[in-house]
């Protein structure tokens, strides 16, 4: 009775489980067959703040700031400011002699959500600003991006997320499965989401924020460490969404190698979890109380790691059932106990294997018209798929509470950005 009352349970959570899934793979279709419409072009009016929070960033910090010194873009409609934290190098000196403004953050400083606060506090809403330009001191720039983020608050965008390519996704195995990662959630989420009226993520940098919006929040307050989440789900709950501007190109350098990768993905899954935490029932209550389609997907979003919990637990109680059950048979030979697990877990994972390297191949296809140059990236996009679930279910155990910076040393500019695609 005990084994059929199992059986059963599993049996409905897969099939929420299954429910859950194809929501986001119906999604994703729209991604792949209809691309996101470029916003109308306006005079330049916005005047912007381009905000870089650098630690020990000296090799890359001038390349930036000089992809941004040359934006298509009036120079009195926006400036550049670099606040060097936890510095021992020549970042704050390197960025003053390319044109930068120097903000010298004070206290001790943790992550780049505290940097953000400050800066928005202290400059961005006490100063003729009208938003707030966000990237990492490793990016590099379009000449385009500013007069695009222009074109979409004219537009009546609050928020808007640009497009995250890389400097370097041929470099290693790892750098290829970063930028298949980004090019999926540029095509598949935010893509997808943009043409369906919901809500992108702001993932990471490369993204505009209004002043007005700002004050409407009471500034920048972030606590979890994935500040570009957790901003994400703020601005759903204040009844806002995430604009995703495709047109509007910033390149990211993704790291070279498993450690690297490893530590900092252990920061994105624990604030991934730290971010449903604080922000799940506040999406669950907007999305009952204002019928919020956008908090409504959003909390499904910030459900991904129990998701995943889910699914690791369902498919090991499957197995013990499996063990203890009758077993199955293909044509005219049954499998039971241990040699059906071994079937079933093995045939699963080549499977999933083989449907993850083909929507990566897609991917890069749609991105890059060719797979020149991806070949480890795409044969080895399901281990670090696999390693991303080892790392959520190992957030659940015990959460990464130091945030630690990704050495970044590729000292690209946009000219051999350009040389390679």
């Amino acid at each position: 009775m005990a084994f059929l009352v199992l059986t059963r349970i599993v049996m409905i959570c897969s099939i929420l489980l299954g429910i859950y899934t194809l929501y986001f793979g119906a999604i994703a279709l729209v991604g792949l067959f209809r691309r996101t419409k470029s916003v109308p072009s306006y005079e330049p009016s916005k005047r912007f703040a381009c905000v870089i929070a650098a630690r020990n960033e000296a090799l890359v910090i001038g390349n930036l700031v000089d992809s941004l010194r040359k934006q298509n873009y009036p120079t009195d409609l926006f400036e550049v400011i670099v606040a060097p934290n936890n510095c021992t190098d020549e970042t704050e000196s390197i960025a003053l002699a390319h044109g930068a403004r120097i903000f010298t953050a004070h206290g001790t400083i943790r992550s780049k959500g505290e940097v953000l606060t400050q800066i928005v506090d202290e400059v961005i809403l006490q100063e003729r600003f009208d938003a707030m330009c966000v990237f990492d001191a490793d990016n590099l720039v379009d000449e385009n991006f500013l007069q695009r983020m222009n074109d979409a608050l004219c537009n009546g965008a609050q928020v808007a997320q640009g497009f995250r390519d890389s400097k370097n996704p041929e470099q290693s195995a790892i750098s290829g499965c970063y930028s298949i990662c980004y090019w999926m959630l540029n095509r598949f989420y935010n893509g997808a989401r943009a043409t369906l009226g919901l809500s992108s993520l702001i993932n990471g940098s490369g993204f505009a924020v209004t002043t007005d919006l700002l004050r409407k929040l009471g500034g920048w307050h972030t606590c979890t460490m994935t500040e570009d989440y957790e901003f994400s789900a703020q601005c759903a709950i204040a009844g806002g969404r995430v604009d995703f501007i495709p047109d509007a190109v910033i390149y990211d350098e993704q790291p070279l190698t498993f450690t690297q990768s490893w530590r900092q993905r252990r920061r994105w899954t624990t604030g991934s979890l730290q971010g449903l935490q604080t922000y799940g029932s506040l999406l669950f209550r907007e999305m009952v109380l204002r019928r919020s389609v956008i908090c409504f997907d959003m909390y499904l979003t910030f459900l991904t790691p129990f998701a995943q919990l889910a699914g690791a637990i369902l498919g090991l109680t499957g197995t013990i059932l499996l063990l203890a059950g009758k077993g199955f048979v293909i044509g005219s030979i049954f499998f039971n106990g241990i040699v059906a697990a071994l079937i079933l877990t093995v045939g699963g994972l080549i499977l999933s294997g083989i449907g993850t390297a083909a929507a990566a191949a897609i991917t890069v296809m749609l991105k890059k018209d060719t797979l020149h140059g991806m070949g480890w990236g795409i044969a080895t996009f399901w281990m670090f798929a696999l390693s991303h679930m080892v790392l959520t279910l190992l957030s659940f155990v015990k959460k990464e509470n130091v945030w630690r910076p990704i050495a970044h040393t590729s000292v690209k500019t946009l000219d051999d950005v350009a040389k390679i695609r």
